[in-house]
């Protein structure tokens, strides 16, 4: 009985700490872990304020001791959204997080706001704004730079447009580069193109001897996992390099997480890659005349298997937290934050020094 109720404790304490994982923010800096004095929380916390109260805009500031289990950009995410940083109908909100153990700072921008700073934009601040003055372990003065930045192109559009010239002429790749990047993506998709199909062939015919009866369904069911797992392992060859050309030319590093991370995408994915494989099957079917379709749960037909699957085998079995303290280093019920109903959709930057 006690050993129940020591384990009905230990259940109820962890679902209490997971709903509460995140902080619930009072102040426009909030400095958890306890990298600013003071007078520097307030004096930033002061500005802020005076930046809200000017252009509606919300810049908050929330430091912590370490993620845990948690990546910064969900982290950011989470905390965003959660205390609604920014106005409900302009979504003009940003929160810079700075994690000391982890050495990570990321610039979360909500859904309004990230026209202007984006995720360029947000990525050369943290690089050669904040993270320099991180590495000598002046944590205030990066964070306050960075904010004052920030603050500095929302206010001045000039600035701004200045500031995105910066960095297209930093990123501009000359004629031939592009030139070489572009053959060696060629002949990696060409390459995956091809095992992909020679590879996707065979789930097909996977199905049409389903359709047939021909092929057991509980050994088809097998050598369709087989075939499914060679097939995506080579599409590897046309995804990767497809993924490293938008990440040179693109800030946001994190897409891929994002697309893997929504359960609903892998699902969806799934069920095109088999039905369509199953649809093409009986296509093929059909305009071979063959429509007395049978199934069979377990008997294969011998000479079927060795003609059609003879190199099936050896072509498959090549491929084949939050932790630290909740508490804001002051509190002041003059200068509270409330956020105004914001959204952010994961736009903005990470870094690490």
């Amino acid at each position: 009985m006690t050993k129940k109720i020591c384990f009905v404790l230990l259940f109820v304490s962890f679902f209490v700490r997971s709903q509460e994982q995140y902080f619930q923010l009072r102040d426009f800096v909030t400095d958890s872990a306890a990298v600013f004095t003071v007078n520097d929380s307030q004096s930033l916390n002061q500005r802020l304020i005076e930046f809200e109260q000017e252009t509606t805009n919300q810049i908050v500031v929330l430091t912590i001791q370490r993620l845990g289990a948690n990546t910064i950009e969900s982290y950011a995410n989470a905390v965003f959204n959660a205390n609604k940083i920014g106005q409900a109908e302009k979504d003009n909100g940003i929160l810079i997080l700075f994690s000391k153990a982890d050495r990570e700072v990321r610039i979360e921008v909500g859904y309004g706001l990230e026209p202007y700073i984006t995720d360029a934009v947000a990525s050369r601040i943290i690089r050669n704004t904040m993270i320099p003055y991180f590495k000598e372990a002046a944590y205030y003065t990066g964070v306050e730079q960075g904010t004052e930045q920030l603050i500095t192109f929302l206010e001045d559009p000039e600035a701004l447009a200045e500031f995105k010239q910066e960095i297209e002429a930093e990123n501009k790749t000359p004629v031939w580069a592009y030139l070489i990047i572009g053959l060696l993506v060629l002949v990696f998709v060409g390459y995956g193109g091809f095992i992909f199909y020679k590879q996707y062939s065979q789930v097909i015919e996977i199905f049409r001897g389903l359709l047939l009866g021909k092929l057991g369904i509980l050994p088809g069911v097998f050598m369709l996992l087989g075939g499914s797992i060679s097939t995506l392992a080579s599409s590897a060859f046309i995804v990767i390099p497809l993924i490293v050309v938008y990440s040179i030319y693109n800030d946001d590093k994190d897409f891929v997480l994002q697309f893997l991370e929504n359960p609903r995408t892998l699902l969806w994915f799934l069920l095109s890659f088999f039905g369509v494989a199953a649809l093409i099957a009986f296509i093929k079917l059909k305009r071979a005349g063959n429509t007395d379709f049978k199934l069979s749960w377990y008997k294969n037909d011998k000479k079927y298997m060795s003609k059609t699957f003879s190199s099936f085998g050896s072509a498959s079995g090549s491929s084949g937290s939050y932790s630290g303290s909740s508490s804001s280093s002051f509190s002041s019920s003059s200068s509270s934050f409330s956020g105004g109903g914001g959204s952010s959709g994961g736009g903005g930057a990470s870094g690490s020094w």
